[in-house]
Formats: C-alpha cells, sequence, structure tokens
C-alpha cells in the first residue's frame, strides 16, 4: 500500500518519473528506465547536499533552499523528465487498519472509509489528504475484507509538493518513505535465502539523526519505529577531536582530507557503537512483538556507507548483514559509474523505491 496523491490523471500509460527523496542533509533524484524482460536500468542518479536546518524532523523549514537544491538536482541529472514521485516521512502519516463488509461498491466503501477515518484521525477530514487500499479477506471472517487507511496532513503534502512544483517539476504521486522502502527491497528480495519467504527480515535506513527500522516477516511489512541514533553522531565525534564545526567535520570527511588516525580514533568506535545501537533496537522489537528472532539485516541510508559496517553489525548481533545497492541487477546507463553508485547506493534506497513507482500497473 502506498499513500497516493495524484495531481494529474494519469494516461493509459504512465509517463516516466523520477523519484525524488527529499531527507534531512540532502535531496535525492534517481530515474529508472525499462530495459526489457522484467529488467531496469538505472539511467542516472543526482544527490545534491542541503544547507544545515533546511529540513529538520521531515519538515521543510527553509523552501528556498530545498528548492534550489532540487533544481541543481534535477540539472546535474541532465534528463528532460519532469515528473517526479515524492514521499512523506512515516512519522507525518496515520495509518490504520480496518474491516468494511465485502462486495461494497466504490463509492459505499469510501463512505465507510470516511466514517472510520473520522474516528481513528485526530484531525478534521478537510485537513487531511486520505487514501486506502483493500488488502483482501479478513481470515476466519470471508464477508468482510481487510482496508488499510492511510492520512496525511494537507500541510505537509503541499509543502512537498510546492518544493517540486518550486524547481519546475510536476509531482504526480506522493508516497510514504516506509512503502518506498519496501519496494526497494523488493528489488533485493532474491538475494536473501528463500527469496526473503519465512525469514524475519529488519531494514535498517540510516539517516542523519534518526534510524528508521522497517521489519518484514513473509515480505511482508510487521513493524516500523525510528530510534533515536544516526550519522550525525560521527560528525560531532570528528568536530570534537579536530577542532572543526559540524559542518566543517562533514565535508573533510565526504572529501577524504581526515587525519591518518581518523579511522582508529574515531570511525571505528562510532561503528561500534552504532552495531550497539541496532542491536538495541532490535531486541526492543524482539520483546515487545510474537517475533523473537530476526533472520537478516539490511543497512541503508547515508550512515550504511562505512567500510566494513556490515560485519561490524553482524558480529555484535550475530545476524548476517549485507549494505543494501538496489541497483545491484539493474543495466547502468552511460552517465552512471560504478565506483561512485557503489558508494551512494545505501543512501539512494528510498529514492529507488520512489522511481519504481514508473512501472505501477495501471
Amino acid at each position: 500500500m502506498r499513500f497516493e496523491l495524484n495531481l494529474d490523471a494519469f494516461t493509459t500509460k504512465t509517463p516516466p518519473m523520477l523519484g525524488l527523496d527529499v531527507s534531512t542533509t540532502s535531496v535525492k533524484l534517481v530515474e529508472l528506465a525499462d530495459a526489457g524482460k522484467g529488467t531496469y536500468r538505472l539511467e542516472r542518479y543526482a544527490v545534491v547536499p542541503l544547507p544545515k536546518d533546511a529540513v529538520t524532523d521531515g519538515n521543510i523549514a527553509n523552501m528556498d533552499q530545498v528548492v534550489d537544491a532540487v533544481k541543481t538536482a534535477w540539472k546535474e541529472l541532465g534528463t528532460r523528465v519532469r515528473h517526479v514521485v515524492l514521499a512523506l516521512p512515516a512519522s507525518a502519516v496515520i495509518t490504520k487498519k480496518i474491516m468494511t463488509p465485502a462486495g461494497l461498491g466504490e463509492i459505499e466503501l469510501e463512505n465507510q472509509v470516511e466514517a472510520e477515518a473520522n474516528q481513528a484521525i485526530p484531525f478534521s477530514l478537510d485537513e487531511v489528504n486520505l487514501d486506502f487500499q483493500v488488502l483482501g479477506p479478513v481470515p476466519n471472517s470471508p464477508n468482510d475484507v481487510q482496508v488499510l487507511l492511510v492520512a496525511a496532513r494537507k500541510e505537509k503534502v503541499e509543502d512537498r509538493v510546492a518544493v517540486a512544483e518550486g524547481a519546475g517539476l510536476k509531482p504526480l504521486v506522493m508516497d510514504v518513505e516506509s512503502y518506498a522502502t519496501v519496494a526497494a527491497y523488493q528489488l533485493i528480495a532474491n538475494l536473501l535465502p528463500n527469496r526473503g519467504a519465512g525469514q524475519t527480515v529488519a531494514i535498517l535506513d540510516i539517516g542523519a539523526n534518526n534510524m528508521h527500522i522497517n521489519v518484514l516477516y513473509d515480505n511482508e511489512p510487521v513493524y516500523l519505529r525510528e530510534h533515536g541514533f544516526g550519522a550525525q553522531q560521527l560528525n560531532q565525534e570528528i568536530a570534537r577531536r579536530y577542532g572543526m564545526t559540524s559542518e566543517e567535520a562533514d565535508q573533510a570527511k565526504r572529501r577524504g582530507t581526515l587525519p591518518d588516525s581518523y579511522e582508529a580514533e574515531v570511525l571505528q568506535p562510532y561503528a561500534e557503537t552504532l552495531a550497539m545501537e541496532i542491536a538495541r533496537a532490535l531486541q526492543l522489537f524482539t520483546t515487545s512483538t510474537q517475533f523473537h528472532k530476526v533472520d537478516q539485516i539490511l543497512l541503508a541510508g547515508g550512515g550504511a556507507a562505512i567500510p566494513a559496517l556490515d560485519e561490524v553489525v553482524a558480529n555484535r548481533t550475530g545476524v548476517p548483514t549485507i549494505v543494501v545497492n538496489p541497483f545491484s541487477n539493474m543495466a547502468l546507463g552511460g552517465k552512471v559509474k560504478p565506483q561512485e553508485l557503489t558508494r551512494d547506493a545505501p543512501a539512494l534506497f528510498v529514492a529507488c523505491g520512489l522511481a519504481m513507482r514508473r512501472f505501477d500497473p495501471q
């Protein structure tokens, strides 16, 4: 299920669309193409850093700065495609599963969903964008179906729409970051035992300030949580150790201009701390749910781009761990540099999931 805002009715064929991910520290654009026989090609991508505090807690705090970054990213991309898919952070979205009688017509179902939404949402329905999807029959109740209801405050949606439009782009669909993560996961599920069937898989998206934890069982989402630890802690430790501002620390880290002692003094201890935080987050999952173990850990997000982090996490948790590359089974366009893609791929996980929307069946 994806929360969807259609600003323009699709034609019989979905137009090419870019995945646009606006995170705390950067904007990312991804363009995918159909490579035939059920395969895809990464045509091009762009990552442009954002000024500090341009986006805070998932909210657009400085519209002009974010618009400028999106303009720059689109120019770097070098594409003619202007249609985009965006996403809201899961924290900005309310979801609830409800039951309705099977066989309702479209209008009857919409009325039923709105009635349930009035009870579930702490805002007036005039203030929200509302969407729903029928999930299927209710177990042990063949006369009912399960429906997923999704809602978001209109102002949250409108801010992201304004960013895209301000950059000269045309937003067609609004998704949710956690759903985009699941879409990107489908591209790499074949790398797991039994293609993920019967497995408990934890996707850890390591952002600047938080880790977003999305756990799937049998390839279906069962748990979603944020954990307050992210890559910004590494920048803070670099700044403290070497007498820099946090911004200087981030730039020096990206450019590889830190002292030779950086890896042993700062990076390795940070990786161990990050692995410990991951272990704590997963322990909370196993002690608060019916699932008592995790079979596989997938590391995504900009914070996953630390050398050998998968080994450190696997050693700490005792769980097989890999750093994700959603493009591993894709052909690459002529403008994509494989070495740079290997470094950037974990941070492009959500943007890739958004870009997959162009292949949705009509």
